[in-house]
Order: C-alpha cells, then sequence, then structure tokens
C-alpha cells in the first residue's frame, strides 16, 4: 500500500494541476492527508462509493498521463544514475572524477 501511495503521490507531484479542482482536493484529502473515504464522504456529504469512484477516476487518469508522457519512469531512471554517481563519488580517483561529470551532463540532457 505505501508503494502505491508514494506511486500515486509522484505521479501527482507530476500530472495533478492536469486534473480538475475537485479531483485535486480530494486526492489530496485521501493520499497526503490521509483522511478515509467515510471521513471525507461524510464532510462532503456524499456516498463513500462516490468518493471512492472519484478517487479511482483521478488515479486511472494520472496513469494515463503516465503511460503517454512517462515523466515518473524517467525520474525513477535518473534518481538510479544519481545514486550510481553517489557511489562513484566515493570511492573514484581523479580520472572518474572527469567520468562522473560526463554521466551527470548525460543526466541533465535527458
Amino acid at each position: 500500500m505505501l508503494e502505491k501511495t508514494t506511486r500515486v503521490n509522484l505521479l501527482y507531484d507530476f500530472y495533478g494541476s492536469l486534473l480538475t479542482k475537485k479531483q485535486q482536493h480530494f486526492i489530496e484529502l485521501y493520499f497526503d492527508h490521509n483522511l478515509s473515504l467515510g471521513e471525507i464522504a461524510d464532510e462532503y456529504n456524499i456516498s463513500r462509493q462516490a468518493v471512492y469512484d472519484l478517487i479511482k477516476r483521478a488515479v486511472t487518469i494520472l496513469e494515463k498521463f503516465e503511460e503517454k508522457l512517462q515523466l515518473y519512469k524517467k525520474y525513477r531512471i535518473q534518481n538510479k544514475k544519481f545514486e550510481k554517481i553517489i557511489s562513484y563519488l566515493e570511492t573514484s580517483t581523479n580520472i572518474e572524477k572527469v567520468k562522473i561529470k560526463n554521466y551527470i551532463i548525460e543526466l541533465l540532457e535527458l
């Protein structure tokens, strides 16, 4: 569940502004503020099922944006490369540092 929440939060960071204001608000309440479906439903006088459907639809939209634009995938690839760079820097010589610099330049061009 934590992995899904993390993924949705990152997708929301990338694509959240493309959702409606209502979808944004409900995603924030559920994923950022950790309110339950029931708590959100009570606050807005709607059914728990309506909250679930709205959040599910919003997450589906975020996933479709990711499928087309792949910003989250690129973000993960960059993070892995930066982790490699950090490990190289911890044990590298001056010659290797030049290679690392070139690796960073490659990352910035993605």
